[in-house]
């Protein structure tokens, strides 16, 4: 009992074993894998993108602080009013200070997002390359099992059985036609060829005094030479049949 539920159990894990080693399957697979990662790819190029963007509005506001802070300073100058400009000028200093570091913050997020671009078109020719080779060779797949299942159709004609039956009924068939075209010749030989003739004779005759009696009727022939002509006819024949 326990060698056969120890059997049962190999069995049931070599079919997932082979169903889960599927050329085609795990060929599938990886296309939708592959396939998945786009979005995923897109959604993190959106983040680098919109951080960029983010830091670029950032940036117009600083140059725009810098300018109103800068126009700021010089009024304060020509008015006399030092202690302003000077307040102004701190305020500026500040205001530059961030806006460089703005712009570093920028350049490298632009940076980042050509390289994120670049990354997702070197992944995108791979992925179609790759695509493309799972596709043959799931397509090669099935062809081979395709070619397989009619070798295992073949392997099972018994090619000499249908040639032995073939000949026997090709002979059947020769003996029967030899049989009958023998029963022929016998069922011809049996026939009486004098009794035919014979008919034949009389049908013949038959047919020369229908001719004479239309003629009598016509006029072209009197009674007495229809009479005598059919003598004639009939001697000639007995005499003939005599010899």
């Amino acid at each position: 009992m326990f060698r056969r539920l120890s059997r049962m159990m190999r069995s049931f894990f070599g079919f997932f074993i082979s169903v889960a080693e599927n050329p085609e399957l795990i060929l599938e697979q990886n296309i939708r894998d592959m396939n998945d990662q786009v979005p995923r790819m897109n959604e993190s190029i959106a983040m680098v993108k919109a951080n960029a963007t983010l830091l670029e509005k950032e940036e117009a506001k600083y140059k725009n602080d810098v300018a109103e802070l800068t126009a700021k300073v010089k009024a304060a100058i020509q008015a006399g009013r030092d202690d302003l400009a000077g307040s102004f000028a701190v305020q500026l200093e500040q205001v530059r200070s961030a806006l460089a570091r703005t712009q570093g913050q920028l350049e490298t997020a632009h940076a980042a997002f050509d390289k994120a671009m670049a990354v997702k078109k070197a992944f995108l020719l791979e992925k179609e390359r790759k695509t493309r080779e799972a596709l043959n060779a799931i397509a090669d797949y099935r062809r081979s099992q395709w070619q397989k299942k009619v070798a295992d159709v073949m392997e099972q004609f018994e090619v000499t059985g249908i040639s032995a039956t073939h000949d026997e009924m090709v002979r059947k068939i020769e003996e029967s036609t030899a049989l009958n075209e023998a029963r022929m010749e016998m069922a011809l030989g049996n026939v009486d060829q004098q009794k035919i003739k014979i008919e034949e004779e009389a049908e013949k005759l038959r047919a020369n005094e229908l001719v004479k009696q239309f003629k009598v009727e016509m006029g072209l022939m009197t009674p007495q030479a229809s009479t005598e002509a059919a003598q004639k006819t009939i001697g000639a024949r007995e005499a003939q049949k005599s010899t």
